[in-house]
């Protein structure tokens, strides 16, 4: 009997999203009916108002760019100011504007609406959910260098999927357990996982089945797509054209040209790059030498990384080495990483799916189902308060063991201070004008003293995902206070829960639109087969079976233009009956042809030798 796991591992990758089971034991990844395990990162609007997501969104982005979204993951936990580089590439607006309390919160404004990044990541989440057979509960992975901030928006997205995200794990992490790794007596493994949107290399020590991160470092804002955007800044120098938000049609059709073109030079040492643009077709090569001239810097960046984590990790070398992430594929990345470790990496496993497939290892964890593995993963970065002169004083250090409590005893600054605010910063530069504001709140209610004398003990609890809650107490009078931190920007829990009561009261009308969307695709493709089988053999057919044909054609075509999913399955099933005919003289023709030209003495009807 076939046994799977309860919890669901989801991989939401920048350019790929898929989730993964463990079943008998091992893991394995969804598949759709075709065997595809990934579902394209991609959102396209209609105008009608329809959603379509993964791959059928990734059609339409060539055909409608200004209404199809890519890269989300990329703008989750980020401020306007932080994507200052990347807007000129970006096709769609995005805009930031503030919430209750000040709270910034970034949206991209599509069709008319406006949607934040987790909106966004929890369309993909849905789809993807929807694929494993609508489970409750899932593990999620993030980047390992993703801040606080980050690592909320991909809980509160997958709460707007509805799902009860019982853990965020590191990408590394999920990815060495895919391998395996796990059940080595001993050894030091570097995973390196340079994604469509994010690098990370994480340094773990493995015994006794006891999974340790010692280190992490990375770049949240380095992956493939900045190969791509190399490819495209290139092209466009050859084309004579900048790259402008002002046209989207352009931008999408180099970045297009660019991804494949990519591909192509993994693969072989000169590729055609073919930006197929109306009107404007522009054609030219790239040599593997040229391609990799322009992103040996990329590379040289996440040496960089790989370099610090390890002085972090207190090693010098490693004992196995991990490539994660589709863009490791790439000749030259796996050249470099092979020099620097003087270990050959291990590419066993698709790269693509690998984290998906660790993420499912981690949810038979927490399932319940497997107890012979325990993960103790690390804080990427430090978190403080600010003290006197806009400085971070440090209490929880980058690549801590999480879960972790920490506690420094403070005072106050002035006599008769009856009110302290604590300012939640999280960064490894000395100066708050340096860091990321998490938060603050306010304890108040203590007694007048002199300055010095109160004695107010703050708290830093990080818990297993890295969520971070910050009590503060005043000793003598026992007031207290507490926050489980938000960032300063993104969505309070308050409009987290209005989104996800929003997507239950649209549940039935949601479930509407994806089933006409699904009839209308049928219906299309039925179209075009009954259009060429007409012309075909369509003179064999009776005059009333032609007029038949006719008005179902006509009645298909209307219930496509209209918005009812039942009355579109109704038009498909009468189109089909209508059809039947012609399907069968279609078959008989078929089997003539194959049968033509052959000599009687070949033709047997006798049953096949043994």
């Amino acid at each position: 009997m076939t046994t799977r796991s309860s919890v669901v591992g989801i991989d939401l990758g920048t350019t790929f999203s898929l989730a993964a089971f463990v079943e008998d034991g091992r893991p394995q990844v969804v598949r759709d009916e075709q065997g595809a395990a990934l579902v394209p990162s991609c959102i396209s609007f209609h105008d009608d108002g329809t959603v379509l997501v993964g791959s059928a969104a990734k059609e339409r982005a060539l055909s409608d760019p200004t209404h199809t979204i890519f890269s989300a993951k990329r703008l989750m936990g980020r401020t306007l100011a932080e994507l200052r580089e990347e807007l000129k590439l970006i096709p769609h607006q995005i805009v930031e504007r503030e919430s209750e309390g000040g709270r910034k919160v970034l949206m991209v404004e599509i069709g008319g609406k406006a949607y934040t990044p987790q909106e966004l990541s929890a369309m993909l989440l849905k789809e993807v959910r929807k694929r494993a057979g609508n489970p409750m509960k899932a593990v999620i992975t993030v980047p390992a260098y993703f801040d606080d901030a980050q690592r909320q928006a991909t809980r509160d997205a997958g709460r707007i999927a509805g799902l009860d995200v019982l853990r965020i794990v590191n990408e590394p992490t999920a990815a060495a357990l895919a391998y395996g790794l796990d059940k080595r007596d001993a050894g030091l493994i570097a995973v390196y996982d340079l994604g469509g949107g994010t690098f990370d290399c994480s340094i773990l020590q493995v015994t006794d089945g006891v999974f340790r991160v010692l280190a992490t470092n990375g770049d949240t804002f380095l992956g493939g797509d900045d190969f791509d955007h190399a490819l495209m800044e290139a092209v466009a120098g050859r084309m004579g054209v900048e790259l402008s938000q002002k046209d989207p049609e352009l931008l999408q059709h180099l970045r297009d040209a660019a991804e494949k073109t990519k591909i192509a030079l993994s693969a072989q040492e000169v590729a055609e790059c073919v930006v197929d643009l109306p009107g404007r077709p522009f054609r030219t090569t790239f040599n593997r030498g040229e391609f990799e001239t322009m992103i040996a810097p990329l590379v040289d960046r996440t040496l960089a990384k790989c370099r610090d984590a390890m002085k972090d990790a207190g090693k010098t070398s490693v004992d196995e080495v991990v490539l994660v992430g589709g863009s490791s594929r790439v000749p030259l990345v796996r050249k470099r990483v092979e020099e620097f470790f003087g270990r050959k990496p291990h590419t066993d496993f698709n790269p693509d799916e690998v984290v998906a497939l660790g993420a499912a290892v981690q949810a038979d964890i927490l399932a319940g189902r497997r107890t012979d593995v325990l993960l103790l993963d690390v804080v990427p970065l430090s978190l403080g308060i600010e003290t006197l002169g806009g400085v971070v004083d440090k209490v929880i250090h980058r690549n801590s063991t999480v879960p972790c409590l920490e506690t420094v005893r403070y005072s106050t600054a002035k006599d008769n201070q009856t009110a302290i605010l604590v300012n939640i910063y999280q960064g490894e530069r000395e100066l708050t004008k340096d860091c990321r504001l998490l938060g603050q709140f306010k304890l108040g209610g203590i007694p007048p003293m002199p300055a010095q004398l109160p004695q107010v003990d703050i708290t830093f609890m990080l818990d297993a995902n890295a969520m971070l809650k910050v009590t503060a107490v005043e000793k003598r009078s026992g007031k207290q206070a507490s926050v489980e931190v938000r960032a300063a920007f993104g969505l309070t829990p308050q409009e987290v829960e209005e989104l996800v009561l929003e997507s239950v009261e649209h549940a039935h009308e949601d479930y509407a639109a994806r089933q006409f969307i699904d009839f209308r695709n049928k219906a299309e493709g039925d179209l075009r087969h009954t259009e060429k089988a007409l012309e075909r053999v369509g003179q064999a057919l009776d005059e009333m079976v032609r007029t038949g044909i006719a008005q179902a054609t006509a009645d298909l075509k209307a219930a496509m233009a209209g918005k009812d999913h039942q009355a579109l399955q109704q038009a498909v099933a009468r189109f089909g009956d209508a059809t039947r005919p012609l399907a069968e003289v279609q078959w008989n023709a078929n089997l003539n042809q194959m049968w033509a030209g052959k000599r009687e003495d070949e033709i047997s009807t006798e049953p096949p030798s043994k």
